[in-house]
C-alpha cells in the first residue's frame, strides 16, 4: 500500500510541475473586499470543506461580525485573526457556517479568542492552498483541502505550544456544540449551524467532525465557558461565568462556548499536521471521509492533489491573448464558479434528507447551496456549456429534493430550504439544461414539479401570493415586491412553456405562454416603467420610481427600483419594445438606466441590460461599449475586484461570459447574444458524452478596441448578433471581426 501511495504522490508532483498552466492565474484574494464575500481559504473543486482564515471577530477589525451584517469569515482589510474555520460559504449575502475553528498558539494556555487572537503577515493564497504567519506567535500556518477534509500544517518555534479547537466561535446565528477527546491525537464533535438570513431557526442542524493530529499531545483537555448568572443564585457560584479547564477529560462536553486544546513543549522548531474530516450525517462518516480522502498522504501530497484537481477543472477553457491581469481575473472568476453548488454527500454516498435529515444514499453526487435567484441567470448555463456532467448531477439533486420534500428547491442549503428571495427559479434551470441537450434526467418528473409550483394555490412555499397572480396576472401591492415577483413568475412560466412545447404538451404551452407576459398589466405608458397595482386595479400611490435602490425597501420591488427592473423581461423583449413605442423609444429608455446611474452591476435584476441593445438594429455597438466599460470598471485583479457580493459565482459567471464575447441573455432559451471578446482566442473543451464537437473556438480579429464589423460561424457569414447553443456545440468556430 505504501509503495502504491508513493507512486501516486510522485505522479501528482510530476504532473503539477509540468502543468500549472491555469492555476497560476488564480488569485483567491479577488472579492475579499468591497463586500464580495469570497474568502482566500483552501478548498477543493466543489468542496464540502474549506479552510478559511477567520478575521471578523474582535473590535480590532474594521468589519466585525457582531457589529454589522457580515456574511463572510474573512475581510481583506481586517488584521486580527482568531482561527481557521472549516465549513464556509463563498459569495453569499447572509451569515451562516464559519465554524470549527482551529488556532495554533504558543505560551500559556488561553481559551478566550479575543485574548489569543493574532495579527498576521506573509499571506499566500492559491488554488487549493492558503498560508500566513501569525506574528504574535511566529507560527507559520499552511492549509489545503480535499473534498471533505481540511488539512493544516503548523510550523511551531521551540517552546510551549497549543492547538485550540474552538466550537463557540462562528458566523452562524445558531449555538450549541459537543466535543469529546478520543486520544492524544484525536478529537471528535458536533456543531449546530443554520438560520441562514435569520430564517427558519427551527431547522437548525448539526455538522459533525473528526480531527486527527500528526503528533500526540503532551497534555490535552477541554474547556467550557458558561454564561454568567445574575441575582441571588450567582452569589453561591464562585465559578460564575468563568472558563472551566478540564485537563485530560475524556467524556463528551456539551455547551455553547466550548473547545479542546492539545499542548506540546517542543525542544526545537517542529511541524504538526491536523486533518479535520467533516460530515452532515455522522461522526463515523466524518472519520471515514478523513481516512478515505487523506490516507497516508503528506501535506505536500494533498496540496498537489488539490492543485491538480483545480488544474483539470480550469483547463476546460483555454484563453490566448489578453494581459496577465485579464487572465487572472478570468481564471479567478472560473475558480469562483466552481465552489458552489458544492458536494453534500459523504465519501460513502450518504447525505441528510431534506428537513427531516434522515440518512439517504446516492449513487451520483448530491449537490447543495442552490442560490437560484442569483444563479439561474447565467451560472447554470455556464455549467451546462463547460461542465455538463456536473450540471446533470445538479439537476438530479434538484429532483431528489423534489422527491424528498414535495417541492423543487428555491434557496437550498445543506438539506434545508431557506426560502430566501422571491420567484420560483428552479424551473428555468431545468428547462435551460434540457434544451441545451443535457437530457439524462427524468424530464417528465421535472415538468411535473415545475407545473406543481406554478399551479398550487394553497400552501405554496415557492410562489406565495400566487392566487392574485393567477386571477389578475400580477401580484398586488398588498405583497412586498409585487412587481418584481410577478416578473420572476413570468420568467419561470415562460420556461415551463418552452419545455411544454419541447415535450409536445400543446395546451400547456399556450397556457404558460399567455401567463408569461402578464407583466404587461403593470406597464405604465406615461412613465414607460413597471409599477405596482392595488387589488382593485388602480395604481399604487405614492409611487417613486427611484425608491428601492441600494437595498432600501419598496412596495413594488425586491433589491431594486423601477428602473432596475424595467427591462427584466428578457423572454419578451419584443413585447416590451412594443409597449415602449418601438425600437428607438426602447433604446432611449434603456440608455437612461445607464446615463442616470440607475444601473447596478452589483445586483442581479439588471445584469443582462448591457446586452439588450443587441435587440435594436444598429445599436449593437452600445452593448460592446457598455460591456467593456463595465468589465474595466468593476472587475479587477485586486481584493475589491468584484462589484459586490459574488452571489455564489453569479457575478463571476457574468464576467466569464462577457470576456468570451457571448452571453445567455434569455435564461431558459438555448441562445447566446454576441459581444466583443477580451481574448484573441478562447477554446472550450466540450464533453463528448453530451456534445458532438470536440471544442468550441471563439476568435477575435481586427482593430484593437474596435467594434464588430462582421461575425462568421465556421467560415460563413452569421448575420445575427444571436446564436443558438446547438450551433456552437457541434465543434464550431465563432469568429468576430472588428473594425
Amino acid at each position: 500500500m505504501k509503495n502504491k501511495l508513493l507512486i501516486i504522490s510522485i505522479l501528482i508532483n510530476v504532473f503539477i510541475l509540468e502543468a500549472q498552466e491555469f492555476t497560476k492565474f488564480v488569485n483567491p484574494f479577488i472579492g475579499t473586499s468591497n463586500f464580495g464575500a469570497t474568502n482566500p481559504g483552501a478548498i477543493a473543486p466543489r468542496g464540502m470543506v474549506s479552510v478559511s482564515p477567520f478575521n471578523v471577530a474582535g473590535k480590532q477589525n474594521t468589519l466585525e461580525k457582531d457589529s454589522r451584517w457580515l456574511s463572510n469569515p474573512y475581510v481583506n482589510e481586517n488584521t486580527f485573526l482568531t482561527g481557521y474555520s472549516h465549513v464556509n460559504l463563498s459569495g453569499v449575502g447572509c451569515p451562516d457556517l464559519g465554524v470549527i475553528l482551529l488556532m495554533p498558539t504558543t505560551g500559556e494556555l488561553e481559551t478566550n479568542y479575543l485574548k489569543y487572537g493574532s495579527a498576521y503577515t506573509n499571506e499566500i493564497a492559491k488554488a487549493g492552498y492558503y498560508s500566513n504567519v501569525l506574528t504574535r506567535y511566529k507560527i507559520k500556518v499552511e492549509t489545503t483541502a480535499t473534498t471533505r477534509t481540511g488539512i493544516s500544517r503548523y510550523t511551531f518555534p521551540k517552546g510551549k505550544s497549543n492547538i485550540l479547537l474552538n466550537l463557540g466561535l462562528g458566523l452562524t446565528n445558531e449555538e450549541g456544540a459537543a466535543i469529546k477527546i478520543v486520544s492524544p491525537t484525536e478529537v471528535e464533535g458536533i456543531r449546530t449551524v443554520g438560520s441562514f438570513c435569520y430564517y427558519k431557526p427551527e431547522e437548525a442542524y448539526p455538522v459533525y467532525f473528526v480531527a486527527k493530529f500528526s503528533k500526540p499531545a503532551e497534555s490535552f483537555g477541554v474547556w467550557k465557558t458558561p454564561r454568567k448568572y445574575k441575582g441571588a443564585e450567582a452569589e453561591w457560584m464562585p465559578y460564575n461565568g468563568k472558563p472551566r479547564i478540564m485537563e485530560g477529560y475524556r467524556k463528551e462536553v456539551l455547551g455553547d462556548s466550548i473547545g479542546s486544546y492539545f499542548s506540546y513543549n517542543f525542544d526545537k522548531p517542529t511541524q504538526v499536521e491536523v486533518k479535520i474530516g467533516v460530515s452532515y450525517v455522522s461522526i463515523e462518516n466524518a472519520r471515514d471521509n478523513l481516512e478515505k480522502e487523506t490516507q497516508e498522504f503528506t501535506f505536500e501530497d494533498l496540496q498537489k492533489q488539490s492543485e491538480s484537481n483545480w488544474e483539470k477543472q480550469l483547463s476546460k477553457i483555454k484563453v490566448e491573448g489578453g494581459t496577465l491581469d485579464d487572465k487572472t481575473i478570468f481564471y479567478t472568476a472560473l475558480y469562483h464558479t466552481l465552489i458552489h453548488p458544492n458536494i453534500l454527500n459523504d465519501f460513502n454516498g450518504e447525505y441528510p434528507k431534506m428537513s427531516t435529515r434522515e440518512t439517504l444514499k446516492t449513487e451520483n453526487t448530491r449537490f447543495t447551496v442552490f442560490s437560484f435567484w442569483d444563479t439561474y441567470r447565467n451560472l447554470h448555463a455556464l455549467m451546462s456549456l463547460v461542465y455538463p456532467k456536473q450540471q446533470s448531477d445538479m439537476v438530479k439533486s434538484m429532483l431528489d429534493i423534489y422527491d424528498e420534500s414535495g417541492w423543487l428547491p428555491k434557496w437550498e442549503l445543506n438539506a434545508t430550504e431557506t426560502t430566501t428571495m422571491v420567484g420560483d427559479p428552479a424551473g428555468i434551470i431545468l428547462t435551460d439544461t434540457y434544451l441545451k441537450g443535457i437530457t439524462d434526467f427524468d424530464v417528465e418528473k421535472a415538468y411535473e414539479a415545475m407545473v406543481k409550483s406554478a399551479d398550487a394555490l394553497e400552501n405554496n412555499p415557492l410562489r406565495p401570493g400566487i392566487k392574485p397572480y393567477i386571477e389578475k396576472g400580477y401580484l398586488t401591492s398588498q405583497q412586498i415586491g409585487s412587481v418584481s415577483t410577478t416578473q420572476e413568475y413570468n420568467a419561470t412560466d415562460f420556461s415551463i412553456a418552452l419545455l411544454a412545447k419541447s415535450l409536445g404538451k400543446k395546451e400547456d404551452y399556450k397556457r404558460f405562454s399567455k401567463r408569461s407576459i402578464s407583466y404587461r398589466s403593470l406597464f405604465d405608458k406615461n412613465l414607460k416603467l413597471l409599477r405596482p397595482r392595488n387589488a382593485d386595479g388602480s395604481w399604487y400611490e405614492p409611487f417613486d420610481p427611484l425608491a428601492g435602490a441600494n437595498f432600501t425597501k419598496n412596495i413594488g420591488f425586491i433589491e431594486g427600483n423601477a428602473w432596475q427592473y424595467a427591462f427584466m423581461v428578457s423572454h419578451d423583449i419584443k413585447g416590451l419594445m412594443k409597449l415602449m413605442g418601438g425600437q428607438k423609444a426602447f433604446s432611449n429608455q434603456l440608455q437612461k438606466v445607464f446615463s442616470t446611474n440607475q444601473f447596478d452591476m452589483a445586483n442581479e435584476p439588471d445584469i443582462a441590460y448591457p446586452y439588450l441593445f443587441n435587440y435594436v438594429r444598429g445599436e449593437e455597438w452600445r452593448t460592446q461599449k457598455m460591456v467593456n466599460e463595465l468589465m474595466e470598471k468593476y472587475f479587477q485583479n485586486k481584493p475589491a475586484g468584484l462589484p459586490g457580493n459574488d452571489d455564489t459565482g453569479t457575478m463571476s459567471a457574468w464576467l466569464i461570459y462577457s470576456m468570451m464575447g457571448i452571453y445567455p441573455v434569455s435564461p431558459g432559451e438555448p441562445i447566446y447574444t454576441i459581444s466583443t471578446p477580451v481574448f484573441d482566442k478562447i477554446t472550450i473543451t466540450l464533453d463528448s458524452n453530451y456534445y458532438k464537437g470536440e471544442t468550441l473556438v471563439i476568435e477575435k480579429e481586427g482593430i484593437k478596441n474596435g467594434v464588430i464589423n462582421n461575425i462568421q460561424l465556421d467560415g460563413k457569414t452569421h448575420k445575427s448578433y444571436f446564436i443558438n447553443h446547438s450551433d456552437l456545440i457541434k465543434g464550431s468556430k465563432l469568429k468576430i471581426n472588428l473594425k
